[in-house]
């Protein structure tokens, strides 16, 4: 588990060349694309028209809500009033009551004149922070830095926001000084990284200011309602059909240069052989005898635009490869775009076999071979099934065939890994329990109206009908609880794990170009809730989530983390049962395999490490802020290299993989500040999680106490893994 570098990256603070004067303000872009359009009006009154009329929890968009709009919209963008002065603030509260107007009459001049103040203020503040760069700091001084002003009052004057930026630059600076940086090279990094920062916000254009002020909207009404503008529309899709046309490369920022983050196996640039990780793109043309058009200092999101198009057609790319300089001659490129399959998302196996330990004099229990499946998402490609491809991707049809496969290997039981699965298709949720179950309804639905439908299993074919578990943590949400609550209720599958998310709500894409009837898309889509799920026995997973049989520690505080943590949800209620036919009864041998497991961990070097990390992990939660004095920093750094040298060393004498490098020293760098082609690594196989690696071996128990209690195994009867020991 990645705790430190987790913290590091709170403390980040959501920041995104010292040959300039530093006390310099630097200049932004001007403000073009930053004035409300036609075509923003309508799409913010279209949306207002559903949210108001077809939302599961209906409020009217009335003054109160224009109030609380604006609140939400001033925190999205200052969140930790280091930007804004409380006189601005209070100026913006001419608009509490207008916001609601400014929808209806599409005239969205509001939000539009409070981001380009935030603009401007942005432009002071990253000014400010350069200016101190020039005169250094005194780390003998005794002071602190509270990072947590989530709570914190408006500044009421600039010299208040400077004091904070002092102390936040000095951070940054002490950050980089322990790291074992010169002060040379620090100045170097922070000037960029303040500088960056400003202009990279000065690319953002009208929609994703609109896409914010929409977001603050709709998150006034309930959490899992968002507003997609048209890219991030698309970006949405992709996701769900795991495929796009293009040449199969993810892009990133870095410095003014387009960067490859990755290259997808498979896709034209990966085939091309001539494109690698930290290559920079520097034009685009489009056909076969383009005009290039040089994308230096472009968005990544408009540079992708241009690279995406129908498979089949040619893209032609200038590229400097990664360890060439930047007067290098660019190397062009020739690609025709694909269908591209995203695997990193899909559905993916593995085999963990369990049986005698190494040196053991007998064996400890019977070989058992667990299969695993690895379900990120649940993904469907509506448009591909809705055009009779015969190769659409779901996570169902994946699993199946991962589920073969694995038979083929003669597998004893089965483990669904659904740790950090945040959800996807209800459709998919249905259709992958009925994999294992013969016939009956998954999950009831009530729409707003009050009405339950049931989402019913009509298929009596099973995919896998013996030893089953289920794996899930606090990211298991939505979909994944859907999954693992029907498994539980039919008592078809052990669930193990920590208590999951706690989201019980349905949501819809409305697409608002096809309402309106556009040719383009123009006006994005709505994410809306619509409905509530509720588990076949009456109960809801809202607030509550899935309970596991066999629990594991829990990571996260349902008060920092879950539905439970989240403004403007949905309460938890309840429904009748629906009428279904259980498969079993796993609760006899939930706290017989309680007992193996706790006595098994209690000796697990590894998940005792993990206990540790998360004791650490809630002190570092706790703390709100940070010393100043480089001996206490220097002193705090020495005990977690001394901590992680024993743990690497703890590792290697009980024979275990290296993973401290995922824990490595803090460098003082924000992620977008690391060469691209520094973080490649080369591709392995994953070895399964120590969590999924200890269910196998609680679904192992199960398998072993049902073979040998004939009594036990005719109470359960949720599976008959042993049919042969047991004639």
């Amino acid at each position: 588990m990645n705790i430190r570098l987790s913290l590091m990256i709170a403390l980040a603070l959501g920041s995104f060349s010292a040959a300039l004067s530093h006390a310099e303000v630097p200049t932004l872009k001007p403000s073009i694309g930053l004035t409300p359009t036609e075509d923003l009006g309508n799409a913010a009154l279209w949306a207002t028209r559903f949210l108001t009329r077809f939302h599961y929890k209906r409020v009217p968009l009335d003054d109160a809500m224009s109030a609380r709009i604006l609140d939400r919209y001033l925190e999205s963008l200052d969140g930790d009033k280091m930007m804004f002065l409380a006189s601005d603030i209070e100026g913006f509260r001419s608009y509490s009551d207008a916001l609601d107007d400014a929808i209806f009459d599409q005239q969205l001049d509001p939000p539009f004149v409070i981001y380009k103040r935030y603009l401007e203020r942005i432009g002071e503040r990253t000014g400010y922070a350069r200016s101190l760069l020039t005169k250094g700091f005194d780390f003998s001084i005794d002071e602190t830095y509270n990072y947590d002003r989530e709570k914190a009052a408006w500044a009421s004057s600039e010299s208040q926001l400077n004091e904070l930026w002092r102390l936040r630059v000095k951070n940054d600076w002490l950050r980089l000084k322990i790291a074992g940086k010169e002060d040379k090279a620090i100045v170097e990094t922070l000037d960029k990284r303040y500088r960056g920062y400003t202009e990279r916000l000065g690319d953002l254009d009208g929609e994703d200011v609109f896409q914010t002020f929409m977001n603050a909207y709709t998150q006034e009404i309930e959490p899992h309602t968002n507003y997609l503008s048209p890219r991030s529309s698309e970006n949405f899709n992709i996701q769900m059909r795991l495929s796009l046309e293009g040449i199969g490369a993810v892009l990133q920022r870095e410095d003014e240069y387009t960067v490859v983050r990755q290259v997808v196996k498979g896709g034209p640039a990966g085939k091309s052989g001539r494109i690698k990780v930290g290559d920079r793109i520097i034009a685009v043309g489009q056909g076969s005898k383009p005009v290039m058009t040089e994308v230096i200092g472009w968005k990544v999101d408009d540079v992708v635009e241009q690279i995406r198009g129908k498979k089949g057609t040619t893209v032609q790319l200038d590229v400097l490869p990664a360890d060439a300089g930047v007067d290098a001659k660019a190397e062009r490129i020739v690609l025709v775009r694909e269908k591209v399959k995203l695997e990193d998302q899909a559905a993916k196996s593995s085999l963990i076999e369990i049986g005698n330990k190494p040196g053991a004099a007998k064996p400890a229990a019977p070989l058992h071979r667990i299969g695993v499946i690895h379900l990120p998402t649940f993904y469907h490609d509506f448009e591909g099934a809705r055009r009779g491809d015969p190769d659409y991707r779901s996570s169902t049809r994946d699993v199946v065939k991962l589920i073969d496969k694995l038979k083929l290997q003669k597998i004893d039981g089965l483990v669904i890994d659904l740790r950090d699965n945040g959800g996807g298709s209800l459709t998919e949720a249905t259709d992958l329990t009925g994999l294992f179950i013969r016939k009956g309804p998954v999950v009831q639905v009530r729409d707003a109206q009050g009405r339950v439908s049931l989402e019913e299993d009509r298929d009596s074919a099973i995919a896998w009908d013996g030893p089953l578990a289920v794996v899930i943590d606090r990211q298991s949400a939505s979909a994944s609880e859907i999954f693992a609550a029907a498994m539980q209720d039919y008592g078809r599958a052990l669930i193990i794990g920590e208590t999951s998310f706690g989201k019980g709500t349905v949501q819809n894409l409305v697409d608002l170009d096809n309402i309106a009837q556009n040719e383009s898309p123009k006006y994005g889509q709505l994410k809306m809730t619509v409905a509530q799920f509720f588990r076949v026995d009456g109960g809801s997973t809202q607030h509550k989530g899935v309970v596991p049989d066999v629990l594991y520690p829990q990571t996260w505080d349902p008060k920092e983390f879950g539905e439970s943590a989240l403004d403007n949800s949905l309460p938890w209620t309840s429904i009748k049962p629906a009428t279904f036919e259980r498969s079993g009864d796993l609760h006899p041998l939930v706290p017989l395999l309680t007992a193996r497991h706790e006595a098994r961990v209690a000796k697990d070097k590894e998940f005792n490490w993990w206990l540790d990390d998360l004791v650490e992990y809630r002190k570092q939660r706790e703390q709100k802020e940070l010393s100043l004095l480089e001996s206490t920093r220097v002193a705090e750094r020495n005990a977690q290299d001394a901590k992680r040298a024993q743990r690497k060393q703890e590792r290697a004498a009980a024979g275990l993989a290296d993973n401290t490098g995922e824990a490595k020293a803090d460098d003082g760098l924000q992620a977008d500040e690391r060469r691209v082609a520094d973080l490649a690594k080369p591709e392995e196989d994953e070895a399964p999680h120590f969590l999924v690696n200890e269910a196998a071996y609680i679904l192992a128990d199960a398998i072993d106490l049902l073979a040998s209690d004939r009594r036990l195994a005719e109470r359960v009867k949720s599976f008959d893994p042993v049919d042969s020991a047991l004639d």
